[in-house]
Parts: structure tokens; C-alpha cells; sequence
């Protein structure tokens, strides 16, 4: 045939992964230029008598069981009623090729030989090559394997002389619910489906074979089987154009060229609540053939069902919607009177029937049926159908269908800890005797074999569950029937085991959602599909990285693994290099973060962040999200340097503090104006360093020395209000706008640095030296409250001071000296522009109300920006692993890598003392455990916690209790600074709360 071979030529211009509709001729769409086939229809057609003519639209089910009943029915249908199609259901091939001879032999007309068939012959004959299920054949990437896929099909079905397949599905089973569709749809993602839709179409197409693609317009979200009764859609046409017709449209501009009409109601096409789609002039005729422009064969489901069963005159409703060809299943002798006396009565006009008639024999003559075609051969049939290429095709298609999930921190491929064997419980005994096998066969160390039975007793579930928790790295495999798994739910549910839990199923992906209590525990789960045997090998292999898996998800479980998720496993990678339970930590908990943070980004809490969690010493979570900003969509890195706020006071100020208290040159209850004569002669002279620590010194929370520099006189009104107007336009709060066009006082700012103008606020903008001591007069002379706790970044403004009065060095080289150089840490540093560019540096607000410009490598913090970028209470970058290692230092007594920066006097007395009427450390915040509401920490934190967080949306907490270290680094004020979705929902304390979760 031309056609078809035309249409391989231009199936083969589509990639792997997506399909491009190419402009090419349809093998199966008819065509007014073709001469011979009109000819033919012409020829064939005028002898015809009028009940010839109606059994041409007649399609007849019929067993394929051999038998003289069965050889007189067969020849009976086709002389007697002259039906059109045959659809074969069970039995053999060979049994099959048998009545298809004889069909053939005795009908005046070809006969169009019809297949249910949507995962090939095994669909309904024995012995036949048993292909995957669409379900799992939408798990695969590559869409030239499922053309190859229809390819093969086709060749079988023309072997056998088939000339139509019901196939493929293209509902799009987005109702997990679904008693009918469910494993035969290609998945709940519209574009997938459509994509496998027509890649699988292509390839029966271009192999000769009609598809023909159900169940229109679409059975994927019902939950009644139309088998049993009418299903409804009660969709608006918006959500139907997008979901249930989109791959019937993609099928149709593909040029692909058979449609199954299902029972179904669906009111906003057919408002007759009593009429199914399948009888329904607005769906068929009006909605597929007219507006959707579809112009190939169009089937009814089978009119037998449930669905329209009972039905008056279903036969010719059937007709007179639109269909062209009815399945009559076996009421053949009434379908056909009815037909009859329709057309007798006038219901259905003869110029009906010739139509439809004439569109029939069109196609046989497409599908190589204009002359009589030679007996097929019965001998050697399941052995021509059954090749070596086709075993080999079924068994590529269930390998690239295996799907990972979760994959959490690495887990596979499995690596045994020490000699300690694995623990494998197979659920359903002797279903996975070859997956046992094989996994014996490839672990390093003994696999040692447990047995999960419907009868065992409560007793006996402690006992299994007692033996397993003994073991490092669990397994367990999940064969037999879907529905079995519900039966172990609850035993697997409350399996709370301390090492990583693998599981690998040898069923659909419905035995898993019974299950997902369970999998919600788990590090790791492999979908196989099947359990045939090459596929219980090829999972073993998955387990332990011999083999690839690249599948990705077509349906969703619950609420756990969403359609599309998949992790990629390939051969010969490496494990996680550290698995949270080897550390006393659940992975599935751990993992929760990644969801806690994708839902900040979507929210729009922070263009981007890292997230660091260590756990005795060791690096258990580190993960980057987002991008620098909505404007550079540079994907965040581990080097990416962030502006860390207040969380400044604990990282630099205070490690400052703790070195000189560590080495005898300052005490807790010295007075700052010790250092600071500024301080001598006013009402600040008594202030200790430790009451500076505890932000219990009398100093306000903060000065706006900003005010200093600006010109009243060029401020029009007063410098904020709470609306907008033509002098107020820099947001600064959702209801707070300050002056845009303001001045500086004279003298106070530069576009280029000088001796006079050393303080570099941002690009071009250096402030007077003397700004820094107008700061600190400003403090000096400030208003003093009572002695009580009100947290100030005063106070560590002058701790600054303070250290650098002690020590006669800037405090930034202070620390790189004693702390951040020796540390290895190259991006812990005060003014980051000086040794890195801005593409390395995470930006941290736009248009600043006070610098009119966006902001990357300077300081956010007002005061620390007018101190020259480096302040006592702000001014850090940093990244969230070097952060991490800082406190890890802290947490281990001092010591890192070796060597000893505090001594662990100093560290326990810094990081235990609390104060007597806050939650507040000696520089350290603390959870509030009297009002948890108000805690910066998750309710699960303990008073031995303590750290820091930022405004720019950053935070560092220890639990020596635990052995961890938290760290979240975020830039939250980018682009919008009156963004507070970050503390709304509670992001930093939920991943805070998870870390507690998997340590539980």
C-alpha cells in the first residue's frame, strides 16, 4: 500500500520525547482525487440491495471457538445479513484465522475484521505476545518506542487478517476512583496522553491498520462503568476542551482515522439528560464531525452495555447521531430489522444509509479489502505472531516502563552498611520467588528473607515487625492482584522501621494507593508494573544500579507522587553519600522540606534559597531552590552568597565577642564605656557587655540614622505617608510610601570613593566618613528606657565598637583572622563586591527607598549600609554551608577540622545562659517555650536550642540535643521588601519542625 507507506515516511519526522504533526497524507482519511477508489465504491455499491446495504453497517461480535455451530453462525452472519464488520473475542489465533476464512470466503463483500485489542491480541486471545498496559506505557519517555509499539501490533493483526483496532484509549483518567478506565488510560496529563495517543496511533497506521481512539468525548473522570450503567461528566466545555477532548483534537490534526463514541452523559453537550453520548446528534454529529472537523470512521461502543442497553430503537439512535459503524455484539438478526423497518417507516432515509454505506466501503478499499484477499495460512500462526522480535519489543516497552520514586537522599542503588545483611519481606509469598532470586544473586552481602501472609495473627505481625527493625536497609516487594495490598495496608502502615524502606511493586500502580499510609514512610519506591519474570530481574537490577530506569509517572497516588514525578536511575551511579536513618533520621520526613519550600516559592515568599541541615557533624539535607530573582532566572547555588541580616550578630559579632571573652581580654561585666569613652560622660556609662547581649541595656530597638543624611528642605510634605502621590512613589510596606525625590545634605555623598568619602553605600553612592561617628553620637545621646528586654541592634552596633576599640582592627579582618580564613571559608565575608561579582551574589531588594536602585553586594540594613557595610548587627554575606560550618564549630566545643577556635568553657557558657526575664541568650535567640505562637522556633525545639534569624529572611539554628545544625539562607525582600509570606506561613519553623519529625 502507498498510503501507509507514505505515512511511515512521515512518522519518522517526530522526536523521541514529543510528537510535531506533520503535514503528510492520512493512510485512512478518504480522498475525492482518488479515481479507483470511487470506482470501486461505485462498483461495489450499485449491488447492493438495501438490507446488504444496512449489514455493511452492521459490526458483529463472535467468539473465536471453532465448532460446526460456530462454522454454520459465522457463514450464517455473513451470507444472511451481509454485516459489514466482525469483532473477535476469545479463543485462539488460530481458531481466530479459522472463522476468518471462512468469513471471508462466503461474504459478497469483504469483511472488515474489528479487534478489541488496546494492549495487542492478548487483550482477548490466548497465547498471544502480552504487552503492557497503557498505564504503564505512559510511564515511558520515549514516544518512538510506543510507535514501534503500534508498529508490532499492527504486523500481528494483519498476520491474523485484522484490519481494525479499538485502540488506543484516550481517556485521560484524571479520577482515580475510575472502575472501568483506570490501567487503559495512558494517564491523568492531557499533552501525555495525547502525545502516546498519537504516537501509538501512527504506528497501527502506518503498519496498515485502522486505530480507532475511545471513548469519546472522553470516560476518564466517572466513577460508574458504562458497562453497567451511564456515567455522567458534569463539566463546563471550558474544563472539557482542556482535558477530556484535548487528545481526541491532537488526534484529529494528526490525521488519524477511527473514533468509538462512548455511553455517556454529559450535559453541557447533550442537555437531554436521557440520551447517552453515543446517541446524540450534538455530540457526534455536531461536536466531533462538525466542529472538531473530524472526518474518519466513527464506531458506537458496543450497544449492548448497560449504558444504552435498554434503549428503544438503539440501533438506529445509534445512526441517525452520526455513528458510521454500529457494534451490535450478538443481536446481529435484530439489529438489522430495525434498521429496516426505520428505513421503511421513514425514521432513517435511504440517503442515509448509502452515505454511511458508501464511507464504509471507502475504507475497505483503504484498508487493502477492494478485491478478495487469500486464505490465511492457520498452520504456524502463533508462531508467526509470537516472533522473536515481538518478545524482545514487549520486553523493551516493560523495561522502560519501570518507574522510580522518591529516591530519597540517594538510597539507591542499595548499599549495605558494613556486613549487615538485607532484610526482604515479600508481601503475597512465592508471587516474587524470581525478584528474591535475582537479588541474592546481586547483593554484596546476604539478603535474608521474611513473609508477609493474610493469615498470620497480631502476634506474629509484632514478631515480623520486632525482627525487621534489626536490620540497616529494608526491602520489601508487593506482587499478586491489585486489590491484595489492601489486605496488608494496615500491618504496613505501622511499620515504623529506623532503616531506609525500599519497596518494589509487581502490580499496577492502583495495588499502590491502598497504600500510601505505608509509602508515606518510605525512601524509595519502584513501580515494575508486572510480574513477569524478566521484569522481576530487571528491578533487582534497578535496586542495585545495574540496570537503567527512567520511567516517570502517569497517574497520580494520592496525594504523595504526583503524574510526572520519576527518578532517574543509571547504571553504575553512586548511592546518597549520606542516608538521614543511618544517622537516626526518617528520610521521608527530612524530605517534607522540599515540599514545605516548593510551596514558598509558589507562593511567592522568596525568589530563591538554600536549606542545610547537619546532623553529627554530617551533611544529612542541602538543597538549593529557585532563582536569584523573577528577573535573572540563574537557578540558585550552593556559592550563591546571601545577605544574612541580623543573623550577622551570632555569625560575626558575637563569635568576635566570645574569642576576646575566650582569651581574657574582655568580661561579661565589663561596661562598654570602658572602650567606648563616647559613652563615659552619659546616661550610658554603666551598660555591661552582657547586658548589651542580652538586649537588656535600655537602648531603643533602633535609631532611623538615615534621617541624618537627607535634606528636609527637599522633602516635600513629610518623608512617609500611607498613599501614593507624585513625591511619594517607593513602596516600602504594603500601606507606607516614602519621598522618591528627596537630597542629601551637602557634603555628605559622592559618586566615587575618596579619603573623605570611604563608606561605600551602594553603585556610585559613598557616604562622608563622618557619618559613622554621627551614628555613634547618635547612640551616645539617644533616649533610655528602664532596664528590661527590647531587642536592639543598637546594642550590637557598640559590642562592634566595642571589639574593635580591644583588638585596634576593622572587626571584618578581625574575623577573617581568627575565624573565617583559618575556617577554609572563602564567601563568609563583609562587602562581598570587593573579591566577588554580582552574578555570584544572591539580590536582595529592588529599588531601595533610600539608595533608588536595586540592591546585590550591599548591605539591605540601613544603619549597617551607613556604616560602610560592616556592622555590628548586619552586613554578612554568606552561603548556607559555610554558615553551617560556623555553628557546627560552635556545637562541637569550639573545634573544627582539628582545630580549636573557642574553648568549650566559653562555647557552654555562650550557648547555655539565658536570660532571667526573656527567651534571650548571651547573643543567641532562643525558642519561647511559654508562647509558642511567638517562638522564632518550631514547637518541637527544647530551651537547649539556640541561634539567630535575619530579616532578609535567614536563619541558624543549633540543637545540641539532637547533634544538628539548621540553616535557611533566603533573599524574601526580592524584588518587593514589604514581603512577609515568608513568616506567614511559617516556613522557616515548619522545616525547622520537620528536622524534629525525622529525628523522632
Amino acid at each position: 500500500m502507498k498510503r501507509p507507506i507514505l505515512f511511515l515516511l512521515a512518522a519518522l519526522l517526530w522526536g523521541g520525547t514529543g510528537l510535531l504533526h506533520v503535514q503528510a497524507e492520512a493512510p485512512f482519511l478518504p480522498s475525492a482525487a482518488d479515481a479507483r477508489c470511487k470506482q470501486w465504491v461505485d462498483s461495489v455499491y450499485s449491488g447492493l440491495n438495501l438490507q446488504e446495504k444496512v449489514g455493511q453497517l452492521i459490526v458483529a461480535t463472535f467468539p473465536a471457538k471453532v465448532d460446526k455451530q460456530k462454522k454454520k453462525q459465522i457463514r450464517d452472519l455473513v451470507k444472511k445479513y451481509k454485516i459489514g464488520g466482525l469483532l473477535f473475542a476469545e479463543g485462539t489465533p488460530e481458531e481466530q484465522a479459522i472463522l476468518t476464512n471462512i468469513a471471508q470466503k462466503n461474504s459478497k463483500v469483504p469483511v472488515m475484521i474489528t479487534f478489541d485489542g488496546e494492549w495487542g491480541l492478548s487483550m482477548r486471545l490466548e497465547g498471544t505476545p502480552y504487552f503492557p498496559k497503557n498505564a504503564a506505557l505512559g510511564c515511558i519517555e520515549d514516544n518512538h518506542l510506543i510507535y514501534e509499539y503500534g508498529r508490532e501490533v499492527a504486523r500481528e493483526f494483519r498476520e491474523l487478517g485484522v484490519h481494525v483496532n479499538f485502540a488506543p484509549d484516550a481517556d485521560v483518567n484524571t479520577n482515580p476512583l475510575n472502575p472501568v478506565i483506570h490501567v487503559r488510560s495512558f494517564g491523568e496529563d492531557p499533552k501525555k496522553v495525547a502525545e502516546k495517543v498519537v504516537a501509538y496511533s501512527r504506528g497501527l497506521e502506518s503498519g496498515g491498520v485502522l486505530s480507532v481512539c475511545k471513548h469519546f468525548p472522553g470516560h476518564g473522570d466517572t466513577d460508574v462503568d458504562s458497562h453497567k450503567g451511564l456515567p455522567s461528566l458534569y463539566y463546563n466545555r471550558e474544563r472539557l476542551d482542556s482535558v477530556e477532548l484535548y487528545p481526541f483534537k491532537e488526534m484529529i490534526r494528526a490525521g488519524l482515522g477511527g473514533v468509538m463514541v462512548g455511553h455517556l452523559q454529559v450535559p453541557v453537550l447533550e442537555p437531554d439528560a436521557i440520551t447517552a453520548s453515543s446517541l446524540s446528534g450534538n455530540v457526534v454529529t455536531g461536536l466531533l464531525k462538525n466542529e472538531m472537523g473530524f472526518q474518519g470512521l466513527v464506531f458506537t461502543d458496543a450497544l449492548d452495555m448497560k449504558g444504552v442497553s435498554s434503549v428503544p430503537q438503539v440501533t438506529t439512535k445509534a445512526l441517525l447521531a452520526g455513528n458510521d459503524m454500529v457494534l451490535v455484539q450478538y443481536n446481529t438478526e435484530n439489529a438489522v430489522k430495525e434498521v429496516l423497518n426505520a428505513v421503511k417507516d421513514g425514521v432513517l432515509s435511504e440517503k442515509v444509509v448509502e452515505e454511511k454505506c458508501r464511507k464504509i466501503l471507502t475504507y475497505k478499499y483503504l484498508l487493502g479489502l477492494r478485491q478478495p484477499r487469500p486464505q490465511l495460512q492457520v498452520s504456524g500462526m502463533s508462531y508467526r505472531i509470537h516472533t522473536d522480535e515481538a518478545k524482545a519489543l514487549v520486553t523493551r516497552l516493560r523495561q522502560a516502563a519501570v518507574t522510580v520514586l522518591g529516591n530519597h537522599f540517594g538510597v539507591l542503588p542499595l548499599t549495605p552498611v558494613g556486613d549487615t545483611p538485607i532484610a526482604l519481606l515479600s508481601v503475597v509469598e512465592g508471587k516474587d520467588s524470581i525478584f528474591i532470586a535475582e537479588m541474592k544473586k546481586l547483593s554484596p552481602v546476604p539478603v535474608e528473607c521474611f513473609h508477609l501472609a493474610k493469615e498470620m495473627s497480631g502476634g506474629e505481625h509484632r514478631e515480623l515487625a520486632r525482627k525487621l527493625a534489626n536490620y540497616r536497609r529494608v526491602v520489601i516487594s508487593i506482587s499478586g492482584k491489585d486489590t491484595d495490598a489492601l489486605a496488608y495496608a494496615d500491618f504496613l502502615a505501622g511499620l515504623n522501621l529506623p532503616a531506609p524502606v525500599v519497596y518494589a511493586f509487581f502490580t499496577s500502580y492502583r495495588a499502590m494507593q491502598p497504600l500510601v499510609p505505608a509509602l508515606n514512610q518510605a525512601s524509595a519506591v519502584v513501580l515494575g508494573h508486572s510480574s513477569e519474570a524478566d521484569i522481576q530481574q530487571y528491578v533487582a537490577g534497578v535496586l542495585f544500579a545495574k540496570v537503567p530506569a527512567q520511567g516517570k509517572l502517569s497517574m497520580s497516588i494520592g496525594n504523595l507522587y504526583q503524574a510526572g514525578e520519576g527518578s532517574v536511575i543509571t547504571p553504575g551511579m553512586k548511592p546518597g553519600r549520606i542516608i538521614p536513618e543511618d544517622l537516626g533520621m526518617k528520610s521521608n520526613e527530612l524530605h517534607r522540606i522540599d515540599a514545605i519550600v516548593k510551596g514558598g516559592l509558589a507562593a511567592g515568599s522568596y525568589p530563591g534559597c538554600q536549606v542545610l541541615v547537619l546532623k553529627d557533624g554530617q551533611t544529612v539535607y542541602d538543597k538549593c531552590f529557585g532563582t536569584h530573582s523573577d528577573k535573572d532566572t540563574t537557578a540558585v547555588r550552593p556559592t550563591d552568597m546571601f545577605d544574612l541580616a541580623s543573623l550577622t550578630k551570632t555569625t560575626a559579632t558575637l563569635l568576635a565577642v566570645m574569642k576576646l571573652y575566650d582569651t581574657g581580654k574582655l568580661k561579661l561585666t565589663d561596661k562598654a564605656s570602658q572602650y567606648l569613652p563616647i559613652l563615659r560622660n552619659t546616661d550610658k556609662k554603666n551598660i555591661t557587655i552582657k547586658d548589651l547581649l542580652l538586649h537588656e541595656s535600655g537602648l531603643p530597638p533602633y535609631i532611623r540614622f538615615y534621617l541624618e543624611a537627607i535634606d528636609p528642605n527637599s522633602v516635600h510634605g513629610p518623608y512617609a505617608q500611607s498613599w501614593v502621590d507624585e513625591w511619594h512613589r517607593t513602596q516600602v510596606s504594603e500601606h507606607s510610601y516614602y519621598c522618591s525625590n528627596f537630597k542629601f545634605k551637602k557634603g555628605l555623598v559622592a559618586e566615587k570613593e575618596s579619603s573623605t568619602y570611604n563608606l561605600h553605600v551602594a553603585d556610585k553612592m559613598w557616604l562622608n566618613k563622618n557619618f559613622k561617628n554621627t551614628i555613634l553620637q547618635k547612640i551616645a545621646r539617644c533616649d533610655m528606657d528602664s532596664k528590661r528586654y527590647v531587642y536592639s541592634d543598637l546594642g550590637f552596633i557598640l559590642l562592634q565598637q566595642v571589639v574593635e576599640a580591644i583588638v585596634k582592627l576593622p572587626m571584618d579582618l578581625y574575623l577573617a583572622k581568627e575565624f573565617y580564613a583559618p575556617m577554609g571559608l572563602q564567601r563568609t565575608m563583609y562587602l562581598p563586591l570587593l573579591r566577588y561579582s554580582k552574578q555570584e551574589i544572591m539580590p536582595t531588594a529592588a529599588n531601595d527607598f533610600l539608595r533608588r536602585q536595586d540592591l546585590c553586594g550591599y548591605v539591605h540594613d540601613e544603619t549597617a549600609a551607613c556604616m560602610g557595610g560592616i556592622s555590628g548587627n548586619a552586613g554578612l554575606f554568606s552561603t548556607a554551608t559555610e554558615v553551617a560550618k560556623i555553628y557546627q564549630m560552635m556545637l562541637n566545643g569550639g573545634e573544627w577540622n582539628g582545630k580549636r577556635y573557642l574553648s568549650e568553657a566559653t562555647c557552654r557558657l555562650f550557648t547555655t545562659e539565658a536570660s532571667a526575664i526573656s527567651r534571650r541568650g548571651l547573643g543567641f535567640d532562643k525558642p519561647n517555650l511559654k508562647d509558642l505562637k511567638n517562638s522564632p522556633c518550631a514547637p518541637s525545639a527544647t530551651n537547649t536550642v539556640y541561634g539567630h534569624t535575619g530579616f532578609t529572611g535567614t536563619c541558624a539554628w543549633v540543637d545540641p540535643e539532637h547533634g544538628t545544625v539548621y540553616v535557611f539562607l533566603s533573599n524574601r525582600l526580592c524584588p518587593n521588601v514589604w514581603n512577609t509570606k515568608l513568616t506567614e506561613m511559617n516556613i522557616r519553623t515548619n522545616i525547622q519542625e520537620a528536622i524534629y519529625k525525622s529525628l523522632k
